[in-house]
This record gives structure tokens, sequence and C-alpha cells, in this order.
């Protein structure tokens, strides 16, 4: 498996950085839109939180893009984290390699 040296961003930021000051709209104006409670907003642009599947379907709604976008973002970037916590040598194989 490819590791990567740099995490990549977390989806709260690409949300802050490319779509909410590239369009140059406030938290408080998104999460109203959104419905939802802008200090949740805030945590996830602040990368306190997650982005769940719900909000993905949201976000995808007001940007025009798509839920999976949205999910991907966060996939990768708590798979990149778990791949720094994970000791791969101390776990038993159960496959045979082939040869």
């Amino acid at each position: 498996m490819l590791k990567r040296k740099l995490p990549p961003n977390h989806p709260g930021f690409i949300l802050k950085e490319m779509f909410i000051d590239e369009q140059e709209l406030t938290i408080t104006e998104v999460a109203k839109g959104l419905g939802m409670a802008r200090a949740n907003l805030s945590a996830i642009v602040n990368g306190h939180t997650g982005i769940s599947p719900e909000l993905a379907i949201k976000l995808s709604e007001a940007f025009g893009n798509t839920s999976q976008f949205w999910i991907n973002l966060q996939n990768n970037y708590e798979l990149w984290h778990a791949e720094q916590k994970v000791d791969r040598a101390s776990i038993r194989h159960f496959y045979k390699a082939s040869a």
C-alpha cells in the first residue's frame, strides 16, 4: 500500500476554503441554509467533527456536487489517520501468499 507522508485535509477545511470562503458566505448563513446549528458547522470547518452521511447529502444539494464527494473526503481523512495508528506488524495473517 502506498503511504502518504502528509495527511489529507480535513473535509471541513475543504468546505470552508473551497465553498464557503470562495462564495463569500458566512458560517452562520451556511448553517442556517443547511438547517443546522452554527456551532455544529463551526466544529466541522475547524476540524473537530466529521461530515456525516446526512450532512454529505445536504452539502451536495447546497453546493451542487455529490454526497459521495463529501463522504470520500471524510473517508480518506479517517483512513489516513487510522493507517498512522495501526501496527500492522502485530497482526496475524490468515491468508497464504501466492507463489
